[in-house]
């Protein structure tokens, strides 16, 4: 049957946007993690003098804040992202993936002689409590562009640039799949550890799972 984290995990997929979509880029990962070694380390009762599994605790950090992004569909530390779209949806708004949004850096469009341009931040709302992109009044969509991945939008997404800004059941999460993950190592080595996920861990993050509306 395996675990509910991991069926929703799969489930969630399809989900995450509405767009005419061509691709989601991780253009800059964050620069901390939500979660630190010693953190995890007092977690999992390891003395902090002993710094022997330091490598592998911060490897299960970095995989266990991996998998929280992916099941809720959220950023947690800044980060930046680039969107490709086919072509420009029908309606007047594109919506960001990964949110919680903090700001648009750029929307580029790409015209059937590969020729970029830029277009200007006056004619859109950057919409940060929804996730997305809204056209404003009187302005329209470019037109006449190329057939694939002709429009690039790069934002910036996350709680906040560190980890006291990402809200305390997410990171209590994070802390409850290193403590898992570490004291199933053999598990994680022989591929079975994604049928243990705790369910409590799917209870916390189920709060925070982006739904479409």
């Amino acid at each position: 049957m395996g675990s509910p984290l991991l069926r929703l995990t799969q489930q969630g997929w399809g989900d995450q946007l509405h767009n005419v979509y061509a691709g989601l880029v991780l253009a800059a990962g964050p620069d901390t993690e939500p979660v630190t070694t010693a953190e995890a380390k007092n977690y999992c009762r390891v003395d902090t003098g002993i710094t022997e599994d330091d490598t592998l605790i911060g490897v299960l950090v970095t995989a266990a804040r991996q998998l929280v992004e992916l099941y809720t569909g959220r950023s947690l530390v800044t980060q930046t992202w680039e969107l490709a779209l086919d072509n420009f949806p029908a309606g007047s708004s594109v919506e960001l993936p990964r949110g919680p949004v903090q700001s648009v850096t750029s929307i580029k469009t790409y015209d059937d002689e590969d020729n970029e341009s830029t277009f200007a931040s006056g004619n859109y709302l950057v919409d940060t409590s929804l996730g997305r992109v809204s056209l404003n009044h009187d302005a329209v969509w470019p037109t006449d562009l190329r057939s694939t991945a002709s429009v690039l939008i790069t934002y910036v997404a996350g709680y906040g640039d560190a980890a006291s800004d990402v809200p305390a059941a997410l990171r209590q999460a994070i802390l409850m799949l290193v403590g898992h993950w570490y004291e199933n190592r053999e598990a994680v080595v022989t591929g079975t550890i994604a049928a243990e996920v705790p369910f409590t861990v799917a209870a916390l993050l189920g709060h925070y799972k982006r739904v479409r509306l």
